[in-house]
């Protein structure tokens, strides 16, 4: 009983909450030519993929449809056309999201959250080339920062969506995000196509003599054919493995090297043959000289970059036993470590210019300034 109580209070403090009737033939005529004609973007609200549209662009759009220019126009002000649209929000055709803009720090930490991924499954061989790009990134934006800024200015602003909690349509730029979705005709053909074949498979002891042998036929064509790829895959394997074995894995050859690949029907036949060779002199052999070449070199930097701090402690530890000698300096000036707080400075920087190219998620969508207006009442940062 006290349930019931406190239930009957609220009803009569807040009021009882609309109940949503279905749309009507006319309203869901509508939705479908707004779906049309009106500009649509694509991003993801709550996990799901979604389109969206502004309020003024369907206004503006409705006042040129035939519900408004006909004979008996159904709305003929941008009053009436937001009153109905609202009407068509309430029986959930569309539901009202709220654009909320993207700081620069949430972009940056999705952006050196994504650097550190990239960085990790990159081989020692992209970090030589990653350090050299960053110098000369660095040294361009310290040249070219204030053109940058002006193009910051006239960059999209990035927003995301959010469920606005005042369900009303306005003439305003608010995002009004589409729950209607019809169901497409041709799924319906091809729903109609399968049911009626599965029903004529079923009656297959039914079927015309002739048909019932020209169908027998093609069974036994098709699995000929089948079998005809199972031995092509498999002889193709035999060759190769041959040839590898005869030449010292020197001579490469597939024939057909496509038929196994993710290609088309005709394409899975062409090229006939595959040659490649892999001996010394060729193209493969040099590039994993280069790369030996390139390891050795990145070990020997390390030890040299080593070698002057073992030699920097050697002399404290014998300063006791011999005489000091002023003009012993173990360290040259050309091998001279580099500053780390300088290194640290460069990568930051890099890292900060990374994050800025960086794109973000699919969340985050971008708009031109004039289609953004901001909510006074929600004030978000």
């Amino acid at each position: 009983m006290a349930d019931k109580r406190k239930i009957k209070k609220r009803k009569e403090e807040f009021g009882e909450p609309p109940v949503s009737e279905k749309p009507t033939s006319e309203e869901y005529a509508v939705a479908k030519w707004l779906k049309a004609n009106v500009p649509t973007k694509k991003t993801k609200f709550l996990n799901h993929h979604v389109e969206y549209f502004t309020g003024t662009k369907a206004v503006d759009a409705l006042l040129t449809s035939k519900w408004a220019t006909g004979k008996n126009p159904v709305f003929t002000t941008r009053r009436e056309v937001s009153d109905y649209l609202h009407q068509m929000l309430v029986h959930k055709l569309f539901h009202r999201a709220k654009k909320v803009p993207v700081s620069e720090q949430e972009l940056k930490g999705k952006s050196k959250k994504k650097d550190i991924e990239k960085s990790s499954k990159s081989g020692d061989e992209k970090d030589g080339e990653k350090s050299q790009a960053s110098a000369c990134e660095s040294k361009d934006t310290k040249d070219n920062k204030e053109t940058k800024d002006k193009e910051k200015e006239k960059k999209k602003r990035k927003i995301r969506l959010e469920m606005h909690m005042e369900q009303l349509f306005l003439d305003s730029l608010d995002a009004y995000v589409w729950i209607y979705d019809p169901m497409p005709w041709y799924y319906w053909l091809c729903g109609a196509l399968v049911v009626f074949g599965t029903i004529g498979v079923c009656m297959f002891p039914l079927w015309p003599a002739t048909v019932r042998k020209g169908v027998y036929y093609l069974s036994v064509a098709a699995a000929a054919f089948l079998v005809m790829i199972i031995v092509l895959a498999v002889l193709r394997v035999v060759v190769f493995c041959l040839v590898w074995i005869l030449t010292l894995s020197r001579h490469h050859l597939w024939l057909l090297p496509n038929l196994t690949e993710d290609v088309g029907f005709f394409a899975s036949f062409w090229p006939l043959y595959k040659y490649e060779y892999r001996g010394p002199g060729s193209e493969s052999d040099k590039s994993s000289k280069s790369k030996k070449k390139r390891k050795k070199d990145k070990h020997s930097d390390e030890e040299e970059e080593k070698t002057p701090l073992v030699q920097a402690e050697k002399p404290t530890e014998t300063s006791v036993e011999a005489k000091p000698i002023p003009q012993v300096e173990t360290v040259d000036s050309k091998e001279e470590p580099q500053d780390p707080v300088s290194n640290t400075d460069k990568l930051s920087e890099s890292e900060s210019e990374n994050s800025q190219r960086s794109s973000t998620d699919r969340d985050f969508e971008m708009v031109e300034p004039a289609d953004f207006e901001p909510d006074p009442k929600d004030n978000t940062t």
